[in-house]
């Protein structure tokens, strides 16, 4: 597979504020594209994607303990440490979004979560953020998943997002979007040195499946609803303006019916198995497999693929296999 071009927030930014002359003067002011609303450039701006020495591979490990084999996968991509250097302030991005225990797979493991959040401790991170905007309400949610507790034990500050109208969300310019030019965005991000992702891998009524891609929803304010008509498109344009670091997937219990709730464990299926990769295209392609579907079956797989954002061809994707 060719390596895919790196390209920082920055300077997707800078892009999108030269496109002015060409109907981008709402971005090149700092204005919002939808209410009009001005926006100072801090507001809008996110730090640029960091170099690392990870490798571009993608990782399945499979095994018994979800701790383990979180470590495992990010142990064969080359370690954590080769993202996350002395000093960063990480966000670690899970799925809390639902008022369910872990066993029905509605919610990112917390197991994997706490594993994460521990490594890039380790590593020395200053500062490991976790939050969700969650569509239940968060103080529920992040109890009954489990992640609040382990993410708090692992070092990680946890703080809720107060829903669509968090004083926290400011509006991000997407330059390069095709039918959404700019959206609200947790100002976490505005500071955040690393992007982790760390969805958990699921059934969904709308899209088919709800995997990395859609995950970022959660970084998103105001009303999301919005995005149901082209959703493929809209998590394209989305994704093309927060980079993401590193795709750490949960497929240690996959919900394959009745997502993205879920509820009963007739809809639980345990495949004990970490997806982990530093394209996050290639990633929920991968995972696709685990339902027994190709990344060109899931819209926004195929929209983010189109616009570069990664690689959706298996055949394309070097994939190790550990089992621990």
């Amino acid at each position: 597979m060719c390596p895919m071009r790196r390209i920082t927030r920055r300077s997707f930014l800078r892009k999108g504020s030269a496109l002015a002359g060409a109907g981008g003067a709402a971005v090149a002011l700092g204005l919002c594209t939808q209410c009009g609303k001005r926006t100072s450039e801090e507001e809008i701006r996110l730090k640029p994607l960091k170099e690392n020495d990870l490798s571009r591979d993608i990782v399945v490990a499979r095994g018994e303990d979800p701790a383990g084999i979180t470590k495992a996968a990010l142990a064969a991509l080359g370690g954590l440490g080769k993202l996350v250097s002395p000093g960063d302030i990480v966000v670690v991005k899970p799925n809390i979004s639902w008022d369910n225990l872990p066993k029905y797979a509605a919610t990112t493991n917390p197991d994997v979560v706490r594993t994460v959040v521990e490594l890039a401790v380790e590593a020395g991170a200053a500062e490991v953020h976790v939050f969700d905007h969650t569509l239940n309400e968060a103080r529920l949610t992040y109890k009954r998943s489990g992640i609040a507790e382990a993410a708090e034990q692992a070092g990680a500050r946890v703080s809720y997002v107060r829903g669509q109208n968090d004083p926290r969300f400011r509006e991000m310019a997407i330059p390069a979007g095709v039918v959404m030019t700019s959206w609200p965005i947790h100002g976490m991000l505005t500071r955040a040195d690393v992007l982790i992702n760390v969805p958990i891998a699921k059934d969904h009524s709308l899209t088919r499946l709800t995997l990395g891609i859609k995950n970022l929803m959660g970084l998103a304010g105001g009303e999301r609803g919005t995005w149901h008509p082209d959703i493929a498109q809209r998590l394209a344009d989305f994704s093309s303006a927060v980079k993401v670091d590193l795709t750490v997937m949960d497929a240690y219990r996959i919900l394959v019916d009745h997502g993205p709730t879920g509820g009963s464990l007739d809809d639980v299926r345990e495949t004990h198995t970490v997806i982990a990769g530093t394209d996050p295209v290639a990633v929920d392609s991968c995972t696709t497999t685990l339902f027994d579907m190709k990344g060109e079956d899931i819209g926004y797989i195929r929209a983010a693929h189109d616009r570069g954002l990664g690689e959706l061809d298996l055949a394309r994707i070097s994939v190790r296999e550990v089992t621990v």
